[in-house]
């Protein structure tokens, strides 16, 4: 366990609602406001503060649009997100790993 650096686990990702984000993201591709919200089951205003945190870190865009007269929004998980979230999933890996017992 001495080798695990604990720095590298990424707080932005590491919150439970975003890793939910980037999970559900990095596995769709891409998901609306709505479905994202129902999934996770969180409220608009709480998935909105996440998603900016997300966003604000490059790893999710928005994209802001209509379906008919109705506002739509569609999440997107960028190269950068995908790439952190995979560099976070390796770190948890090896945390893991580390603390396992020998056998």
């Amino acid at each position: 366990m001495d080798n695990f650096d604990i720095g590298q686990i990424d707080d932005v990702i590491h919150g439970r609602v975003r890793l939910g984000i980037m999970a559900y993201l990095s596995s769709a591709g891409m998901a609306d406001f709505t479905a994202l919200r129902t999934h996770l089951g969180v409220t608009d205003g709480n998935l909105s503060t996440h998603l900016r945190k997300l966003e604000d870190a490059g790893y999710v865009v928005q994209d802001k649009g209509f379906a008919g007269r109705r506002p739509l929004t569609r999440l997107i998980l960028t190269d950068s997100g995908r790439a952190a979230f995979i560099a976070y999933l390796d770190a948890i890996r090896r945390l893991v790993d580390q603390g396992a017992p020998p056998g």
